[in-house]
């Protein structure tokens, strides 16, 4: 009753009901997550991290550029993956500025990375018209089922922790690119959105806590389907119903390997010590 099916590909998308619940689910999420994480700290204190080494994107703003920001003053090795270079070269300029005068050292380096534009990313929900509303959640919705593959094909001896974190609803660029009534909802109730520096501390706390890779090994040992979930307010929790769906999770797994050039078993042979190499990598010279 609350699916709908694709008459061309068989595929069947989110029905009515499915939909009504998400929003639901949202809505109580935006009204009620100052409550729930009330007694979190903010900004979320952070331990000395001079041992630890970040790989952050999206570092240029929003809730990236917080994490990124409060790793490195907490003393962490800092690498920032970016699209947008010269916004990064000015934002690290921002930095050793403002920190010279506290004392604090800056360990950052920058990376600028590209995109991928493909035909048809849209395994988790079948073929239908593209909106900014559907891209984005099926976008979060393939992130923790391509992390909960992840989490399964990882040996608890490899020492890797896969963990996915909800920041909340948060004000940050995205919302630019939402339909325009959620663009409104976000202006007219300010007050119970979070600032990206409020949205970070879930991620923050993942990275840093030293229960999480206790946590995540529980949950391997039990062989529950979906990886670790934190949510915005630094709590485990339970993804939704759609992310456990085993079948598509590993359909957004191979398609994902697929659009990156990389084989199947790429987990395992790095595992083993192998060199696995990317179809679209650069040629070998003579």
């Amino acid at each position: 009753m609350g699916k709908t099916t694709s008459s061309s590909g068989g595929k069947q998308g989110l029905g009515w009901m499915e939909w009504l619940r998400g929003w639901l689910y949202v809505i109580y999420e935006m009204l009620f997550q100052r409550i729930s994480a009330s007694h979190l700290q903010n900004p979320l204190p952070l331990p000395p991290l001079h041992d630890l080494s970040c790989i952050i994107t999206g570092s240029t703003s929003g809730i990236g550029l917080q994490i990124a920001r409060q790793l490195a003053e907490a003393g962490a090795h800092v690498v920032m993956a970016v699209r947008n270079s010269k916004a990064a070269n000015d934002l690290i300029q921002k930095w050793q500025s403002e920190w010279s005068g506290k004392g604090l050292p800056l360990n950052i380096e920058m990376h600028y990375i590209g995109f991928v534009d493909t035909e048809d990313m849209n395994v988790v929900s079948g073929k239908r018209k593209y909106t900014s509303l559907v891209g984005y959640s099926s976008s979060k919705l393939a992130q923790v089922q391509f992390s909960s593959v992840l989490h399964k094909r990882l040996p608890a001896e490899a020492g890797v922790s896969v963990v996915c974190v909800s920041p909340g609803v948060v004000q940050t660029n995205v919302a630019r690119d939402l339909p325009r009534i959620v663009q409104a909802a976000y202006h007219l109730i300010p007050y119970f959105i979070f600032t990206p520096q409020e949205g970070s501390r879930s991620a923050l706390f993942a990275a840093t806590d030293p229960q999480i890779p206790e946590y995540c090994e529980m949950l391997k040992a039990d062989e529950w389907p979906v990886s670790a979930f934190i949510s915005q307010d630094c709590n485990p929790t339970n993804p939704s119903e759609e992310a456990h769906n085993i079948e598509t999770s590993y359909r957004v797994w191979e398609k994902t390997l697929e659009l990156i050039g990389l084989p199947l078993d790429s987990v395992e042979r790095l595992i083993e010590g192998e060199e696995v190499k990317c179809r679209y990598g650069g040629q070998p010279e003579e």
